[in-house]
């Protein structure tokens, strides 16, 4: 099997950020966001797009 260098180096850092929070995924959650606010940049909340599966399901006559 193949393995990329770039996913795997990927993966060694996402293992060791989270062993550094014990694995707890809200102290993880919170550390993100309080770098997300320190970084300055706008995040801006886009409204879900709700598609229409009419053609999916036609109706039966």
């Amino acid at each position: 099997m193949y393995k990329d260098e770039i996913v795997e180096e990927i993966h060694k850092y996402r293992e060791e950020y989270a062993k550094s929070f014990n694995y707890d995924l809200k102290a993880i959650f919170d550390d993100l966001r309080k770098k997300q606010i320190a970084h300055g940049r706008k995040v801006i909340k886009l409204p879900i797009k709700r598609s229409s599966n009419k053609s999916l399901h036609p109706t039966v006559n």
